[in-house]
Order: structure tokens, then sequence, then C-alpha cells
């Protein structure tokens, strides 16, 4: 099997590197390399690769940022998502394309089914829903839309790493409690989805015309003052702090950003659980181990 993955150098396209299966012929781009907003380079790179699946992990995440930088991440969210459509089309390759769960505005308590109305709230979101309808209407059921959030790694910048050096830093850290979600181990993301590459060779594609719609994060749900908490908890057992400093919980109106968030964006993987055969873990037990692994590189 020959997998082409874009967004080389980022939390996903790492850990889909170290976890390629024996019997994979894998290509790897950074945006040096590929640059997904250039159609002509997308289809000279496809072409000349013919892969059997294409893993998009490159995207404009600059949550903040795209809010003024609009046109960028609509470059690369819109564009470079239908450029590698197309070019998936022309070679009747598979497209497994990763989205985000700002796809939502956050007014539910319950968990986001794959099916719920879509109302993104900031650019980032739009950006990301117009790609990934770009994508359904031109591939169906040749593509997999993975909706996923909260997404840290040993490599690269994250949430988990910007505690770790702000504790090693401040006297104190005030974090926002009215925003709850799941965070997601990128390693975790990376062996479900290599297991449902596996699972989608063996089986018959179904012709339903659509994209497949799924959703992944790690398993429970916690606000981001919990997971900082859990931070905090954590490095101390494992040696990465010397010393725990006071994390106090504060509203998302005290930390005011360019960009508006969802207030809930937990999100259902039941209906990927089943499609991969890959069950979720408690987001704590992911962030520990995760950790341990930080512990040993350092």
């Amino acid at each position: 099997m020959k997998v082409l993955i874009t967004g080389k150098g980022g939390q996903l396209a790492w850990e889909l590197e170290n976890l390629v299966p024996q019997d994979t012929e894998l290509l790897s781009c950074s945006s040096q390399e590929l640059d997904i907003t250039d159609a002509t380079q997308v289809n000279d790179t496809i072409l000349q690769f013919k892969p059997d699946v294409v893993i998009n992990a490159a995207a404009y995440t600059a949550v903040d940022k795209a809010e003024v930088d609009t046109e960028s991440a609509y470059a690369v969210n819109e564009l470079g998502s239908e450029y590698l459509a197309n070019a998936c089309k022309n070679i009747s390759a598979k497209l497994i394309h990763v989205s985000t769960d700002f796809v939502f505005d956050g007014t539910k308590t319950t968990p986001y089914q794959t099916d719920d109305s879509v109302n993104p709230i900031n650019v980032y979101g739009a950006s990301k829903l117009a790609g990934d309808i770009k994508i359904d209407d031109i591939l169906g059921e040749q593509a997999t839309i993975i909706r996923t959030a909260w997404v840290y790694s040993v490599n690269g910048n994250n949430f988990v790493k910007t505690m770790l050096r702000l504790m090693a830093e401040k006297d104190q850290l005030g974090i926002v409690y009215d925003q709850v979600g799941t965070p997601t181990w990128a390693k975790g993301l990376a062996e479900m989805i290599w297991a449902l590459i596996g699972k989608q060779q063996q089986e018959a594609k179904q012709d339903t015309g659509s994209a497949q719609l799924l959703h992944w994060t790690d398993a429970g749900v916690c606000s981001w003052y919990d997971f900082a908490v859990a931070i905090q908890e954590l490095a101390i057992e494992k040696g990465l702090l010397d010393k725990a400093i006071p994390v106090r919980p504060i509203p998302a109106s005290a930390y005011p950003t360019p960009a508006t968030r969802p207030s809930f964006s937990v999100i259902d993987k039941s209906t990927t659980e089943q499609a991969s055969g890959v069950q979720t873990v408690h987001w704590r037990k992911q962030l520990s181990t995760m950790m341990d692994e930080l512990a040993a590189t350092n």
C-alpha cells in the first residue's frame, strides 16, 4: 500500500510516520515539499507517487491569527482540500482528511454526533468546514473526514508543552474553566487512522454518495482548567516539574481572544470505534503515557 501524508513536521504527521505499518510505502511531505495551495504541485506530486491513500494532516490552525489572516486560512483549509480531493479523484485514491470540532458552535450540552448541524463561530472553523464540503462534493464516499479536538504530542507546540513551560516560569496561572471538551493525544489518533485504513482496505467500498464522517478524541470530558491541573499533577509525579504553583479557574470572559471558541465541544466517538475497531482511552491515561514519553526524551 502506498500512502502520502501532508503536513510533515506537524504533530499528527509525526506520529503517523512513527507508526507506519510494515507493508506501507510512505511519502510524507512538509509544506515546503508540497504546498497544498498550489494545484499544479499537488497534481504533479500525486500523479508521480500514485498513492492508494492520501492523509491530509496539513492545516492552517492558528485560530486567533485566522481572524485577520482570513485569506491564508481559506487558502490552506478550503483550497488545499479542494486541490487534494481533485488530485485523488484523478487517480482513484482514497482521501483521509483531518477536520475539527470547531465546525460546531458549542451550544449543545450532550456530545456532538457526526450528523449534527454545523455552525462555526470563528474563521478557522468556517475555513475547515469549507474544505470538508469541497471534499464531500468532489470525492463522496472516496473520502473520510475525521473531526478531532485539542490535539497534543511530544512533538511540536501544544497546550501540554505550553503549560509545562509556563508552570516552570510563573508564580501562578489562571486557566479557562467554562470551555469544555476532550483532549486528543496525536499518537492515539494516528493509531486509529492506520487501523481504519487497514479495515477500509479489506472491506468493500460502500456506495453512499457522501464522505464518511467520523469523530475522534480521547475518552472523557474536561475543561481547559481540569486539563491544566492534570498536567501539573502528572508533571510533578514524573519529574518534569520541580514544584506546584497555584492554578486557578477563570471564565473565558476574563481571557478575551480574537477568535470566539465553542463553550462545549465534546464529540461522540462511537461510530469511529466501530469503523476502526479501536476503542478510545481516557484522556488522563493518554496524557500520562505521553508525559512518560516526554520524560524519557528529556
